[in-house]
């Protein structure tokens, strides 16, 4: 018994000098990590990540708009129906928008911009990350733009589905015959290109956060794509992120077969 005590020892201190350099390594580890906080951040789904950054960093903190706390606000009216009312017209509503299709081939037929102007503003009265409304939108009509949007469009395509976006999209994708050529961009009367805003700025200058920038703009573009079915209008969607600019670009237009 009193020969196993020494070795004891020894191992019990062979143990402890393990367990504070273990300890003592990972201390390190973590202050050495980049952008290491010890504040807590709200949960996000890894599929509605954007640019939002809700702790900015300290040296561009005075670039930063203060919260408004005084704003008008617009009286909320409320029409309400008979059950029977409310379902006949979710039906009707269900119905048009069941008609909707990602078309592809579409005509050049043109549309009135009071149309295109009032879908975009339909599309506008969408819910924001603190109502900042994160949206930008741009029609595009002229021939020779749209074929750069075209040729920019297609250029990124291709590395998506040579590179990007491996072998098992490409395949789910070949039930519905696409690939990167996206002929009706230059045959559409319209674009509506759609750009998230990462942060805007305040009267004064400075900046101001949007909040939730990716999900509020996504909202805003199903409203959109609603907007047009309801006028009638057909659609082609097509986002993309390769390139700096990332477009988000809505190919509009009318059936041949509409008066």
């Amino acid at each position: 018994m009193f020969f196993l005590t020494p070795v004891l020892v020894a191992v019990l201190c062979i143990l402890v000098v393990w367990i504070f350099k273990n300890t003592d390594r990972n201390i390190q580890r973590k202050k050495g990590e980049p952008g290491a906080r010890t504040e807590s951040r709200p949960w996000v789904d890894e599929d509605l990540r954007d640019g939002t950054d809700l702790h900015q960093a300290e040296e561009d903190a005075d670039e930063w708009q203060e919260s408004e706390e005084n704003v008008e606000h617009i009286p909320f009216s409320h029409t309400r129906y008979p059950e029977k009312e409310m379902t006949k017209r979710s039906q009707e509503f269900y119905e048009l928008l069941n008609k909707r299709r990602s078309v592809r081939f579409i005509c050049n037929e043109q549309i009135p911009m009071e149309v295109i102007d009032n879908v975009i503003k339909a599309a506008g009265t969408a819910p924001s990350g603190a109502h900042t409304e994160p949206w930008t939108f741009v029609v595009v009509k002229d021939p020779d733009v749209k074929h750069e949007i075209r040729k920019i469009v297609e250029e990124e395509e291709e590395i998506n589905y040579m590179k990007r976006m491996g072998h098992r999209w490409v395949t789910d994708l070949k039930k519905l015959r696409t690939n990167w050529i996206k002929e009706y961009l230059d045959t559409a009367p319209v674009l509506i290109l759609v750009f998230k805003q990462v942060h805007g700025f305040a009267a004064n200058g400075k900046k101001k956060v949007h909040y939730y920038n990716e999900i509020s703009v996504s909202i805003a573009c199903g409203i959109l794509l609603a907007a047009l079915q309801v006028h009638k209008g057909v659609t082609a969607q097509h986002q993309t992120s390769g390139h700096p600019i990332c477009l988000r670009v809505e190919a509009t237009s009318r059936t041949s077969s509409q008066p």
